[in-house]
């Protein structure tokens, strides 16, 4: 377990001192999995959650999990289990009301409904039984630094007084806009600093329970709002217990979430008389992934190193596993004595592009395509589209689209074939990005070029769609 050693300064604050081999900030999924990650191993982890610990786990979220069938070994399947509340979801289903139409798709993948707080409960559980230490009630206010820059560890305020967490490793799984990011000098680091409001999302959601049991119980809803950079979802819980939300793109002007969404529940007779239970809002990143999420002492996983897809919002699987690829290279950099930038840490970026965030990175793209565009002429095409196709585009990165497709959309979007052509080139940079992004460089020594090579993509996408640069 972790060391203790209490101080006492100017005879009045006492400062509690806490030693662990490695410290994780935040007690979501990509926390719970890294801690568990470096505690079977044998080593001292610290969670420090700013929540207490009836509140641990309570997080705005859809709900929706792909990839229900998969999660890494330290908190295996079995024990999260308990809070899957809906697991005969097998399908997306788009409400387009500017076609007229209802557009149903498949998903690749397993699916699942999940109670968020009980999901997060089962986590901290997993988490503890592989022997993590959780300090509840505890803000972390700063980072600390030893004169060469690396992280060495972290300060905050615990129950009302001072803490101090001295570690060899350090993993942010604090969230989107974490303050450990603002409070750490990464001047000389290849951590991303190039991130800023813009690159993220504003959600609200919904627990609604209704009387009696909705049609479509075993489909993910999804409707767009009156913009196009932002979607309403109503995602079943359980054939009356429905996660109602909706969110859009904090580049775009605000938009009064509540009331949007109350609406656009008015309108529908399912939720006549229907009791709400529970109301939460968050940011979250819909963007690319962080180019590198490492510096001396460091590591960010999860929403905290944008590793969520930016088309859905979607990012529990990912941080999973960035979690538990963090802790296997922070196991690795502790073992061989070094904690800098090369070797161990890089090897977690190497591991996270290889995974999700090449596929990740190719989703942003139709993101920035869609700030471009009327609603009316996305709608137009997305009805166009047949459905397999969409699930690809939605969750690969990529779809192919042959001839005969381009004849059957172009006939279907009469009116709106400037769009379409628009979105075949942005397809074709989208590919290229992917290929660009699998080709992640394998040791810093070539991660500057790599991004000069990125970038020079990126402006040719800007140009294409004239969407507003985005990073």
């Amino acid at each position: 377990m972790s060391s203790y050693d209490g101080s006492t300064t100017g005879g009045a604050t006492t400062t509690r001192s806490v030693s662990a081999d490695v410290v994780v900030v935040g007690a979501g999924t990509s926390g719970c999995y890294a801690a568990a990650t470096v505690a079977q191993a044998g080593y001292d982890v610290v969670i420090v959650e700013r929540k207490d610990e009836h509140e641990a786990g309570h997080i705005a979220c859809g709900d929706a999990l792909k990839g229900a069938s998969d999660f890494p070994e330290a908190i295996p399947k079995s024990q999260l289990e308990p809070a899957f509340t809906n697991t005969g979801v097998d399908h997306g289903r788009f409400e387009i009301p500017q076609e007229d139409t209802v557009l149903e798709i498949p998903v690749p993948g397993e699916l699942a409904v999940i109670d968020r707080w009980e999901y997060g409960r089962c986590l901290i559980e997993g988490a503890e039984r592989a022997g993590v230490e959780f300090h509840y009630d505890t803000v972390v206010q700063n980072v600390r630094q030893d004169e060469n820059g690396r992280v060495t560890g972290v300060t905050g305020i615990r129950k009302g007084d001072p803490v101090t967490y001295d570690a060899e490793m350090v993993i942010d799984a604090a969230g989107a806009l974490s303050i450990l990011q603002d409070k750490t000098d990464l001047e000389d680091a290849s951590f991303d600093t190039n991130v800023q409001y813009s690159q993220f999302c504003s959600a609200y959601r919904e627990i609604i329970e209704v009387d009696e049991p909705v049609e479509w119980d075993d489909a993910l809803v999804f409707k767009p709002t009156e913009r196009s950079a932002g979607y309403l979802w109503y995602f079943p819980r359980t054939d009356t217990e429905i996660n109602a939300g909706l969110g859009f793109q904090m580049n775009e002007e605000p938009m009064e979430l509540v009331d949007s969404l109350k609406r656009d529940l008015d309108r529908r007779e399912e939720f006549d008389g229907a009791k709400v239970t529970d109301k939460l809002g968050a940011a979250l990143p819909t963007r690319r992934p962080y180019d590198s999420a490492v510096a001396p002492g460091f590591m960010a996983v999860g929403d905290a190193a944008g590793h969520v897809n930016p088309t859905t919002g979607g990012g529990i699987a990912g941080a999973a596993y960035a979690g538990t690829y963090a802790a296997e290279q922070a196991i690795e950099a502790i073992e061989d004595g070094r904690t800098g930038e090369e070797a161990a840490l890089w090897e977690y970026n190497v591991n996270v592009m290889d995974h999700f965030g090449s596929r990740y990175a190719a989703l942003d793209v139709y993101n920035i395509f869609t700030t471009a565009y009327d609603i009316d002429d996305l709608m137009a095409l997305l009805a166009a589209m047949p459905g397999e196709k969409l699930a690809e585009a939605l969750y690969g990165g990529s779809t192919s689209i042959g001839l005969g497709l381009k004849l059957k959309m172009a006939v279907n979007s009469v009116g709106h074939w400037g769009t379409i052509y628009d979105l075949y080139q942005t397809k074709q940079l989208a590919d290229r990005l992917l290929d660009h992004y699998e080709q992640y460089p394998d040791d810093r020594a070539g991660f500057e070029q790599w991004q000069r090579e990125r970038d020079a993509i990126m402006d040719d996408i800007y140009e294409v769609t004239g969407a507003e640069p985005k990073y």
